[in-house]
């Protein structure tokens, strides 16, 4: 009689293999600059080389790309206050070199935002103009056109900023109280009982400022 003999199954325990961490990157399209909630140097640079990048193009309120900018200004100052005077009240020259400057911020080619800014007296250049296109608000260009300006103005000698906005213009005066503007008014006060609201910013010297290449 032939005898087969079994051997002991054997059992093999489970390997426990390392919990994989799933890390989710919070995707920020790339500019110059970023709101408040963020720093462009918290974007990973794989990432800022895949959305399109703002140039900066130093022209005139003549130039055809700044229409953009003139037509949007006109109808929301319209809108807010049944006047748009403002824009014509100061000939283009003002906004000309050396004593002044107008600029745009383009992305492929098309203007995203832009300002200017004037002598207002020996010392200090006074702001204008400044806009962001309606479809690309909400991403810190504005931040990245008052950069640019102060870093304009203090390398052409300017010590100093003045501008104004209007009282119901409440984002406007927002964006200049976050970025380091003085008001030279009650900010307890009804804008609405001030009339233009005057800010005032002290610039640099050009050997500690940033001043942008042409």
């Amino acid at each position: 009689m032939r005898t087969t003999l079994h051997s002991p199954r054997r059992t093999v325990a489970p390997i426990a293999l390392p919990r994989t961490r799933r890390v989710r990157m919070a995707y920020t399209p790339h500019c110059d600059s970023v709101d408040s909630a963020g720093s462009v140097d918290s974007v990973p640079t794989a990432l800022r080389t895949t959305a399109p990048r703002t140039t900066v193009l130093r022209t005139t309120p003549a130039d055809p790309l700044a229409l953009p900018l003139l037509e949007e200004l006109s109808h929301e100052y319209l809108v807010r206050y049944g006047d748009s005077s403002d824009l014509t009240r100061y000939p283009a020259v003002e906004f000309a070199p050396p004593d002044g400057a107008f600029l745009l911020l383009l992305e492929r080619g098309r203007p995203v935002a832009g300002g200017a800014y004037r002598r207002y007296d020996g010392v200090t250049a006074e702001l204008k103009r400044i806009w962001t296109h309606s479809a690309h608000r909400r991403r810190g260009l504005a931040r990245e056109v008052l950069r640019v300006l102060e870093a304009e103005a203090a390398g052409h000698g300017y010590t100093r900023i003045h501008l104004t906005t209007g009282p119901r213009q409440p984002e406007a005066r927002g964006l200049y109280l976050a970025t380091g503007y003085r008001p030279l008014f009650d900010v307890r006060a009804d804008p609405e009982s001030l009339g233009l609201l005057p800010f005032e910013k002290e610039l640099p010297g050009e050997a500690e400022g940033d001043v942008p290449t042409p």
